[in-house]
């Protein structure tokens, strides 16, 4: 019996291969464009140059490369001003190949699997958006260096002083909580002048908050209290910049004009920046996100910074939720499914849906009433990523459709529910050749 052979067609002959590294890069191109189809450069940008014009020289216009840290990005950026259209592959797509362990190996082995049009390249949005998305990781970055000073100001300045001050008020960087911290900061030890400022919105009694502040007020204690309302304040002003960073290249991506915003969603009460905010990721986007019940306007800034307003690289919503990482798992071997599990994946977008998810166990909403039908038939796990994949083809239809989002209400998604239910068990009966009679006609 013969063996068909099959032969790969060359979808891109003039592709490059590029190993990124911290300190050099390896590239490789078609061995009939040079005499020595694979240098190395040195990450120096004098040497990108360099890189580029040998690209050039070479008559290549396609390069493939893997993503390695950040390494990448300097050299992605470059390569693109020069007009080369550059593949950012995923590295599990080539990892798992004997003997393809050297740098220069495996920049010739990224080139031939792109010259066969093998490797397909990582979404990435325009430039503007690519902005945006620098700052917001920027942003999320300093909140996190803010959490860590918060902390030592209660876990550790405070609780070293036994000022337990956070156990009668619930958020210590809160109006009450600064003005206390920055009193004994500023000398003050009596607990009844140090309860006076309190705020009239707290809940704790006057009494509590004297008991609560009565400490020992030793002077390396209050010094580490110092610098860590210092650092706390200068994190402050780092994220107010930020945010006006990010509020200025909104503007810049401002496609739509709200006159009248619609009204937020009951129970909410934004800030006057985060109105504004969602003000702007309306222009930008076309469309409000935040009706949508578990969306925030940091979700929405999310949407925006992580796939912009084109969403025209995916084909459809299975798609888009597929690359989020939030579909079943298809591991079938022999007929036989051998896991259902979804892949595993970093993507922020899709931490922040399932952080939205998790938000709508008691929403009165049809999405929260979605998402405990799906706790009553899975487990939390699954269950959050099955709503997490409910929100992103939401937001992908709101986006390329440019329609709004209508809650509908949790009793219209019960009773839709129930006449879904109702079809089937008719139809079901019907199969084994009986009639369901409603109780009330018997």
């Amino acid at each position: 019996m013969a063996v068909r052979k099959r032969v790969l067609e060359v979808a891109y002959p003039n592709a490059a291969g590029i190993d990124v590294g911290a300190k050099s890069h390896f590239v490789a191109v078609p061995a009939d464009r040079d005499e020595t189809p694979v240098r190395e450069f040195t990450s120096f940008t004098d040497d990108l140059n360099r890189l580029a014009d040998w690209l050039q020289a070479c008559a290549v216009d396609v390069v493939a490369m893997e993503s390695t840290g950040v390494y990448w990005i300097p050299l992605y950026e470059l390569l693109s001003a020069h007009g080369f259209v550059v593949h950012l592959v995923n590295a599990r797509h080539v990892k798992n190949v004997s003997g393809r362990k050297s740098d220069v190996l495996d920049c010739q082995w990224l080139q031939q699997l792109m010259s066969y049009g093998l490797l397909s390249g990582a979404f990435r949005p325009e430039d503007a958006i690519c902005h945006l998305r620098a700052l917001s990781r920027q942003q999320q970055m300093l909140t996190r260096y803010q959490s860590r000073h918060v902390q030592h100001i209660q876990q550790k300045a405070l609780a070293q002083m036994n000022v337990q001050l956070h156990n009668v008020i619930s958020d210590i960087t809160g109006e009450t909580g600064l003005r206390i911290v920055r009193a004994i900061l500023e000398g003050e030890r009596d607990p009844a002048k140090l309860a006076a400022l309190r705020h009239r919105g707290i809940l704790a009694s006057e009494e509590d908050i004297v008991r609560s502040l009565q400490g020992n007020w030793r002077d390396e204690h209050v010094f580490a209290l110092r610098q860590a309302v210092t650092l706390y304040d200068a994190y402050t002003q780092a994220l107010q910049d930020c945010e006006a960073a990010i509020a200025g290249q909104l503007d810049k991506l401002s496609r739509v004009t709200v006159d009248e915003p619609a009204a937020p969603k009951r129970g909410r009460r934004p800030s006057s920046q985060a109105h504004r905010l969602r003000l702007a990721l309306h222009r930008a986007l076309g469309v409000d996100l935040t009706r949508i019940d578990g969306i925030d306007v940091g979700t929405a800034l999310k949407v925006l910074a992580k796939v912009g307003f084109d969403l025209s690289r995916f084909k459809s919503a299975k798609h888009f939720a597929s690359w989020l990482g939030l579909c079943p798992g298809t591991k079938i071997s022999g007929g036989k499914v051998l896991s259902g599990a979804s892949k595993r994946t970093a993507n922020r977008l899709a931490q922040a849906l399932r952080m939205a998810a998790m938000t709508l166990r008691r929403s009165q909403s049809a999405l929260g009433a979605y998402h405990r039908r799906m706790l009553g038939r899975l487990d939390k796990a699954k269950a959050i990523t099955a709503t997490a994949h409910k929100l992103a083809r939401l937001i992908y239809t709101m986006i390329t459709k440019g329609t709004a989002y209508v809650d509908q209400g949790q009793t219209y998604y019960e009773e839709r529910h129930r006449e879904r239910v109702v079809h089937h068990l008719h139809k079901k009966a019907a199969s084994m050749g009986y009639t369901l009679v409603p109780i009330t006609a018997a």
